[in-house]
């Protein structure tokens, strides 16, 4: 049974992100909230976490997970950005953005794309999951809570608490957030693509 979180969505409580932050380091695989709509995450060295995620969401290994990242700097340890896309891409975060980029040799190779070696980078504007990355300290391995069969993500924490509380292990309620995914921007061929239109401002990319 899925432990339940409400965290104020303007100033979360210091306790409940830290008892948070703690079951993702025991193994645990949460539902969160983020600034274009609900995720699934686990700690970036969880394989078990991350076979769940992909068991969750009807995906297989080619289908990209993201690390959430809590700044620019974080963001650089894990992927190679080339200069002269470096500006772009800083200029559109912290917000609902995911970039595809070659990893470094910090991303294990179970979570790189077996064909490219990249991974998708994403770093939120919103308070709660801000906070959470803070204390983790570490990006969270993550995926859009979006199920199987369904055309939309999920908008209620409860509502999440109460068809998947037997397969997470947490659920962060802080009042709704965003249906719409992120926009997937892939920069592994030193151009931009957009891979799929969903919260950001994709002109800046076009």
């Amino acid at each position: 049974m899925a432990r339940y979180f409400d965290i104020h969505p303007a100033n979360p409580q210091r306790r409940a992100i830290t008892q948070v932050a703690d079951l993702v380091r025991e193994g645990g695989v949460i539902a969160y909230p983020t600034d274009s709509c609900y995720a699934l995450g686990c700690q970036l060295g969880n394989k078990g976490g991350m076979e769940r995620i992909r068991a969750i969401r009807g995906i297989d290994e080619k289908h990209h997970l993201t690390l959430v990242c809590r700044d620019f700097a974080q963001l650089g340890q894990f992927v190679h950005v080339p200069n002269r896309i470096f500006r772009a891409i800083k200029a559109a975060t912290p917000g609902s953005y995911t970039f595809i980029l070659e990893a470094t040799k910090e991303v294990p190779r179970r979570l790189q794309h077996p064909g490219k070696k990249t991974i998708g980078v994403r770093i939120p504007d919103h308070v709660v999951t801000q906070a959470l990355l803070a204390e983790l300290g570490d990006p969270l391995l993550s995926s859009t809570l979006l199920l199987p069969g369904e055309d939309e993500p999920m908008t209620q924490g409860w509502e999440i608490k109460d068809r998947l509380d037997h397969v997470v292990d947490g659920v962060l309620d802080s009042g709704e957030c965003g249906t719409e995914p992120t926009t997937v921007i892939d920069f592994s061929d030193g151009e931009a693509q957009i891979v799929r239109y969903g919260a950001g401002d994709a002109s800046r990319f076009e």
